[in-house]
């Protein structure tokens, strides 16, 4: 039998020339690779090898057989990335930036052969031989932190470009919710797959979803590799019935992916979801150690009505009734004054600013100036793709910045602010160690090609990345330490 390891030496030692740089290589002595080489001059029958004063050539009958090998050991790597997840990925001669937003205390930018081991990065600078069940050959790319979508709709994929053009109200009442309500679990399932299909696509690797039937987004995250906040949707009008049977979900769910996913409670909003439950929806979150994802203070609207009803602002009602602390994410966050920001900071909020879609609703400008005074955790997201209405997190990045300089002030927002709130907030905001390229951190990252026409020439790989990138310059997306888009 030929023996994958008894070929890789073979196949080594045919292209270094030398079984001492093929121990080196492969991590082993020189008297075992001269051992194996000759076992399996043994079994074919063959001399594989002359020596001479150069060095250790191949044979005419040697060349023939490393093409059958090279065949053989390409047909293994086929059948293990097939059935088996590699536990170590190397990438090779990739560009790690400099700069606290790709890598902290690089001092330049420069290429490295970068380690994964168990879903997290154990090594950033590695010899280019370093043994790993899997190898990426990333000349020519650039590696960067992947994003966190904290905001999100994903299966109504199967509403874009429906009812386009409307105000926030009308656009849910009359079309979206009565359109929601046909959509079966078969529906729901495949606009979760196409939304992950263009978050990957666009280097995401994680969303915060808010929906129903939440089984069929989970299985689809499951076949994806991706990571996911899964909400589930709280809202007045659900019967007790319904309200037990969400609870019984939470509390016999098992994760089918091994961690990569995360229940959250998602009370709709304040204008859906009445003081009594929202209570009873934080105090069953906190006790059973979830998350909370609301929107808030997304239109004037909302801000009347709460006043009109509560003598509060939504910020200060939710921070009466107890519901707001560092388990919360708040998404839109439009119209929230000087003290509501204040109160948001204090709590430690994490607000999930949505550009686009703010902006194609009419719901106003978010108010930047207060929010990074405010010192709160500022995340990114895309919203649903039918009020966006796509969901790629580098267009979400540039409208972002853009939108925050229309009052005149340039520096406002720079790119590396936006890329953080799009990359590292977005994943502390969950409780995930990732959202950086360092050492311990969780492998979860894209590949850019730097030679892609939108990437040159690449004075800052940020702005690059915030101001002209788009989803062709994705060439591969790497969650928990697994390649799971390769384009």
């Amino acid at each position: 039998m030929l023996e994958d390891f008894r070929l890789r030496i073979f196949v080594t030692a045919a292209r270094t020339g030398s079984y001492t740089a093929t121990a080196k290589e492969l991590g082993v002595s020189q008297p075992a690779v001269s051992q194996n080489i000759s076992e399996l001059e043994k079994t074919i029958g063959v001399k594989l090898f002359e020596r001479t004063r150069s060095g250790m050539i191949l044979t005419p009958k040697g060349k023939m057989f490393l093409e059958q090998a090279e065949s053989i050991l390409s047909s293994y790597r086929i059948l293990s990335s097939s059935f088996v997840k590699p536990k170590s990925l190397l990438i090779r001669d990739v560009f790690l930036p400099s700069g606290k937003a790709f890598h902290p205390g690089a001092p330049a930018g420069e290429k490295r052969n970068i380690l994964i081991e168990r879903g997290r990065f154990v090594d950033l600078n590695v010899e280019s031989y370093q043994e790993a069940d899997k190898v990426i050959d990333a000349e020519g790319l650039a590696i960067a932190p992947s994003f966190f979508n904290t905001h999100n709709h994903a299966a109504m994929t199967l509403l874009r470009g429906y009812a386009d053009d409307l105000p926030l109200q009308q656009w849910l009442q009359d079309y979206i919710w009565p359109y929601e309500d046909k959509l079966t679990l078969d529906d729901i399932r495949e606009g979760s797959r196409i939304a992950i299909g263009e978050m990957l696509g666009s280097g995401t690797t994680f969303f915060n979803d808010m929906y129903f039937d939440i089984e069929q987004t989970i299985k689809a995250v499951d076949e994806s590799g991706m990571r996911a906040a899964i909400g589930i949707t709280v809202m007045e009008n659900h019967s007790k019935a319904v309200e037990d049977s969400k609870k019984d979900f939470i509390l016999n769910w098992s994760d089918p992916t091994n961690g990569r996913i995360q229940l959250v409670m998602a009370p709709h909003a304040i204008y859906t979801v009445g003081t009594n439950k929202l209570k009873r929806c934080a105090a069953f979150a906190r006790k059973n150690g979830m998350r909370i994802h609301i929107h808030l203070s997304e239109t004037r609207k909302e801000v009347e009505d709460c006043l009109k009803q509560y003598g509060m602002r939504p910020v200060e009602y939710l921070d009466s009734i107890g519901f707001l602390g560092k388990d919360v994410i708040a998404a839109h966050c439009v119209h929230v004054d000087e003290h509501e920001w204040s109160i948001l900071a204090r709590r430690g909020v994490s607000v999930t600013h949505c550009p686009c879609s703010n902006m194609k609703l009419g719901s106003g400008r978010f108010p930047y100036e207060l929010a990074l005074q405010s010192g709160a955790r500022i995340c990114l997201g895309t919203d649903g793709a039918s009020s966006n209405n796509n969901l790629d997190m580098l267009e979400e990045m540039k409208f972002a910045a853009l939108l925050a300089k229309t009052d005149g002030q340039p520096t406002l927002l720079p790119a590396d602010e936006v890329f953080k709130w799009a990359t590292k907030n977005g994943a502390e905001a969950f409780g995930l160690d990732a959202g950086e390229i360092a050492v311990g951190k969780l492998a979860d990252a894209v590949l850019y090609d730097l030679g892609q026409s939108r990437m040159q020439p690449c004075h800052n790989l940020v702005s690059n990345l915030v101001y002209s990138a788009d989803s062709s310059c994705v060439k591969k997306v790497i969650c928990d330490g697994q390649l799971i888009l390769d384009a």
